[in-house]
Formats: structure tokens, sequence, C-alpha cells
């Protein structure tokens, strides 16, 4: 998307669901108000979310401790997907194996049906705004569109995506300003968040010693 105004675009993962994935624990209801709190006071004009429970019971959380009254629009391209599916040789050669059995748990159709999400996701939430006024959006989503989403605001390779992680309702900050290049503000960001609460859906062996 092009546009003369500065977008900044709020991900945030889905809190802590339920191990059927009905919806979410009491921990991530927790975690949902409490993200809801740390952005009262941004001026959300839209709420979007994917349109798997645990990301639609997050984002209507958030949405009650918001002081703007922003919309929640339900996005097939903020749901829970593959976004790219690398070949072998963009891979480093050291881990390709390990990434590409990763990637290959996926059904074929969703190998199939990833990338053009992806591709509707850079269309619909990145680049600056229409208008000259700053516009603020968030995403509530998945682990792998929020890596996705980095990698892109980075200019990174495209299997990046695979080397990302996102904690349960930590906030990361995008911003596309025009004739400049998009940046990343925050990521993976859990302050308001108490310990207990930190590093749910991250998994143990990647997680800091302390």
């Amino acid at each position: 998307m092009t546009g003369s105004g500065t977008r900044y675009l709020y991900l945030a993962r889905h809190a802590e669901a339920l191990p059927d994935e009905s919806g979410l624990t009491d921990r991530g209801r927790l975690q949902a108000t409490l993200l809801g709190r740390r952005l009262r006071d941004v001026p959300v004009s839209t709420v979007h979310h994917g349109p798997l429970p645990r990301a639609a019971q997050t984002a209507q959380l958030v949405k009650d401790q918001l002081k703007c009254n922003a919309p929640l629009v339900e996005s097939d391209a903020a749901g829970d997907y593959i976004p790219h599916v690398p070949e072998k040789a963009e891979l480093p050669a050291e881990s390709a194996d390990d990434l590409l059995g990763f990637v290959r748990q996926a059904t074929a159709e969703e190998l199939e049906r990833g990338p053009e999400r992806a591709r509707a996701a850079l269309e619909c939430f990145t680049g600056p705004a229409d208008g000259e006024r700053e516009h603020h959006e968030l995403v509530v989503t998945h682990n792998f569109l929020i890596g996705w989403l980095v990698a892109h605001a980075m200019d990174a390779p495209n299997w990046r995506w695979l080397s990302l992680t996102h904690c349960n309702a930590a906030l990361t900050v995008l911003r596309y300003t025009p004739g400049r290049p998009s940046s990343v503000l925050t990521y993976n960001d859990t302050r308001h968040l108490p310990a207990n609460l930190c590093w749910t859906g991250f998994p143990a062996e990647l997680r800091p010693p302390y």
C-alpha cells in the first residue's frame, strides 16, 4: 500500500490458548486484558484479528480496554498459516533440513494457500497510510505472520520468518513512513505482563536465562 501518512502497525500474538485451542485460558484472558491496558491511550483506528477463536477472543479483550471506539475486523490475512515455503537452496546449509522438515508438517493445502494469504497481509497491513495523518492499526494474529511481517519490514530474506518467535500477548510495533525505510520500533515486548505471565508460547530452549 502507498500513501502519504505514517502508519504504525501494532502486532500482537494471541494470548495463551486452551489445549484444544477453542479459546483462552484464564491466564490468557489476563494477558489480553493487560495488553489492552498497555494500548489504552493509543488512537487505534482498527483492531484486525484472525478468524480463529484464540485470536478473536484476544482482540475483544484488548478492545474492551481501549479508550477509542476502534472496530473489530476479522481478516483471513491475519490468520495462522505458513507465509512462505522456502526452497532448500535459499536456506543456510547447516539448518536447511530441519527448517524444511518443520515447514513440511503443514498440509499441501496449507502450503499452497499460505503464500497467497501472506501477500494479502502485506497489501492490507504494510506501507504508509492513506492521507497525511498518522495511522495506528492493531493486528491480533499468530506467531508465523508476525515473523513474516517483521522480516519484510527489515528487508530480510523471505525464509527468515522461520527464525522469529513471539510470546503470547507480546507487542511488536512497526513504522512505515513515506520516503523512509520501514522500521521495527519494538519487538516481542512484554513489559505489560508480570513475570508469571511472560514467555508463554515461547519454546523453553529459546528463553533467556533470567
